[in-house]
């Protein structure tokens, strides 16, 4: 998070994104601090909601690429500390194309990051298919981080969004992606969703029996398509949240995130003491898998 980014997003009017206080501070410094006071051997940065897009294609295409500069920065200033994801400036497909083949090809980036929905576009859109079939092509990792719906204002109930809107719009997304079918077009995308797939444990068997009703028996499960992407632990965790998640999906494809520093270090320290050695030692592991192909 640039100190240009914030002051791009400030100059659109964007004073408390999400309905959040305000914009966190962050530096690879204090980032490196909390990861040695929280234990964790590497990060992946990424830009998180609202992402770069804030009304203009060209100044959206501007600003993706200032962002992955610098985090293609901070990854060669720490190699073994740092990875990231590529900002693209959805809804604008074209300059996405260019972005992901600039940041894959030239920055060295480890995938790319998307919202759960572009200026009220959501993923299974079908404007997005070229950007699905190029990454599929790839085999690109695809960060999935959720951001306000559209009304926002109207049905958030005057809080911060990301407290309840963020876990329901990435439900909302992941079911876009399986009732379009674009979870099984693309299978060698890897999808990677965040806060242990919001909502959608507890709704995973009611799609499947919608799902069931509208297309029929045929082709793999609700459940089987999700248990194929990869899902983070950011937010809560424990003691509710992981426990519900596995018996959903299972723990093969769940990896640790912190939220930082949207979550300040602070509380990303005290989701840390939640998460005991076995927890660690498990999505330690499934890291490795994820990322060294």
């Amino acid at each position: 998070m640039t100190d240009s980014y914030v002051a791009a997003a400030r100059a659109t009017g964007i004073e408390h994104p999400d309905g959040m206080p305000g914009w966190p501070q962050w530096s690879a410094e204090a980032h490196l601090q909390l990861m040695a006071d929280g234990g964790i051997g590497k990060s992946y940065l990424s830009i998180s909601s609202p992402g770069v897009h804030f009304g203009v294609d060209l100044a959206a295409r501007a600003l993706a690429r200032e962002v992955n500069e610098a985090g293609a920065d901070v990854c060669r200033r720490y190699p073994s500390r740092f990875g990231h994801f590529a900002a693209l400036p959805l809804p604008d497909v074209d300059g996405a194309l260019a972005e992901a083949a600039h940041a894959l090809d030239m920055l060295g980036a480890d995938g790319v990051v998307v919202e759960t929905n572009h200026r009220g576009a959501y993923l299974g859109d079908p404007s997005f298919e070229p950007l699905w079939a190029e990454l599929d092509r790839r085999g690109a990792l695809v960060f999935v981080h959720p951001t306000s719906p559209p009304h926002a204002d109207e049905i958030s109930l005057g809080l911060p969004r990301p407290m309840l809107e963020f876990l329901f719009d990435t439900a909302r997304t992941a079911t876009d992606l399986v009732f379009r079918g674009v979870l099984a077009r693309y299978p060698a995308i890897r999808w990677v969703l965040t806060h242990g797939g919001g909502v959608l444990p507890l709704l995973a068997d009611r799609m499947q029996m919608f799902h069931s009703v509208l297309a029929g028996d045929d082709g793999p499960s609700v459940i089987d398509q999700l248990s194929e992407i990869w899902f983070d632990m950011a937010g809560t965790p424990f003691p509710r949240q992981i426990p519900a998640f596995e018996a959903a999906f299972g723990t093969s494809k769940l990896v640790y995130g912190s939220d930082y520093c949207w979550t300040p270090a602070p509380l990303a320290l005290a989701q840390i003491r939640t998460i005991d050695d076995s927890w660690r030692e498990l999505t330690s592991k499934n890291a490795r898998r994820l990322f060294d192909r």
